[in-house]
């Protein structure tokens, strides 16, 4: 009577929504200021002044609020292809934008169009879980392959797992959760591996790369990887950068020089017709092309990195700092087995990793406000003491 599939998935959130929940749960209970929510990338940052200005100066448009059109407004994909066209000097137009609900949609519109059939869709681990729900609900099957210790590519590994049915490659840079950035030599060589697999199986295999921390770095350079390989498609969300988390607006760009490039672009947009994506919130399709560029105070970011890192380090937990996004991808401590159920009695919500595709760390977000860090301190090292690192 029902799909199954989707009442379960119904029926359960995935672990940093249910952990967000027990969280909402906790402080009602302990106070909110005795809870130290780690939990979910909910940036905290305030959004910049251009946004509010964007939205003042059109909510009192009679039109605002009416449909665009399905792939969205023809002005906004022109502010985000010139955007594009600009950083990465290709002939990137409108029609290779499609405007989506956030980055989500857009992982799933591409991952639906991409499909020919029997597909498997390669990912590295650590990597957002929801990319298993988005490819098996686009028919597909999720690889996932180990990184090197500091958390860069394998590409070896990846080479190894390339087979006649893969049909991309996901890269989220920024990572979320490990926080790294992945150097333009690792993505050379990449390219070069999937330009030879392309060949041997004669179809284009994709990077689909997936951008929602495109411009929170602290120094890492981040590689435009359609400058680097022709078959990519981008997904981004505003969310992170503009602080819009609940807004839901961002964007598909196929690279002009995918094969098949615009083939590619009326899938991406009969998958979004698919799915209902079509017509992405109006007034916020307008605030974006009124943003481009512009992001929220990334500075909070880094001075919460910093002082989580080493509230974290001088406790004794093993972490690689990261160069990007807003999360800390920690050790479990070995030999304490209750390491979760003893952050909880001391009010810190952290994510197990298992969701993430490896097992024997924790994720923390810490786009929280900097007084939450500060106040969580001595509770990380009361955690520490009780699993023997102190």
């Amino acid at each position: 009577m029902l799909n199954e599939k989707m009442r379960a998935l119904g029926e359960t959130r995935s672990a940093i929504r249910e952990l967000f929940e027990f969280g909402k749960l906790l402080k009602a209970e302990r106070g909110e200021e005795n809870v130290f929510d780690f939990s979910i990338g909910n940036p905290s940052a305030p959004v910049p002044d251009c946004v509010n200005e964007s939205i003042t100066k059109h909510v009192s448009d009679e039109n605002v609020h009416n449909y665009t059109s399905a792939q969205g407004d023809p002005s906004a994909r022109k502010a985000v292809a010139d955007f594009h066209r600009k950083r990465s000097g290709l002939e990137i137009t409108a029609d290779n934008i499609y405007l989506t609900y956030g980055a989500a949609s857009a992982l799933s519109a591409v991952f639906l169009a991409i499909n020919a059939g029997n597909c498997e869709y390669i990912t590295v681990a650590p990597y957002f879980p929801e990319y298993r729900v988005f490819v098996e609900s686009a028919g597909g099957k999720l690889v996932a392959v180990g990184v090197k210790e500091d958390f860069s590519l394998d590409v070896d590994a990846i080479a190894a797992a390339v087979t006649a049915k893969t049909c991309c490659v996901i890269l989220n840079s920024p990572n979320n959760p490990a926080g790294n950035v992945y150097p333009k030599n690792d993505l050379q060589a990449l390219a070069a591996v999937l330009k030879e697999k392309s060949r041997k199986y004669g179809r284009p295999i994709y990077i689909v790369s997936d951008e929602p921390y495109r411009e929170i770095t602290y120094g890492a350079e981040v590689t435009d990887i359609m400058t680097v390989y022709d078959d990519t498609i981008v997904c981004y969300s505003f969310s992170k950068t503009l602080s819009l988390a609940g807004e839901r607006i961002g964007y598909v760009a196929v690279s002009p020089k995918a094969a098949f490039s615009a083939s590619l672009y009326a899938a991406v947009c009969g998958a979004g017709r698919a799915l209902g994506y079509v017509c992405a919130p109006s007034i916020f399709q307008r605030v974006v092309a009124d943003c481009m560029g512009k992001t929220a105070d990334i500075t909070i970011y880094l001075k919460n990195r910093d002082l989580i890192y080493d509230i974290i380090t001088r406790c004794g937990f093993e972490c690689v700092k990261p160069e990007g996004a807003f999360y800390l991808f920690v050790k479990c401590p070995t030999g304490c087995p209750d390491f979760f159920d003893i952050c909880k009695e001391e009010g810190i919500l952290a994510v197990p990793s298992e969701s993430f595709g490896v097992n024997g760390y924790f994720r923390l977000s810490y786009c929280v406000p900097t007084e939450v860090i500060e106040r969580s301190a001595p509770h990380f090292e009361v955690v520490a003491k009780k699993c023997g690192l102190k």
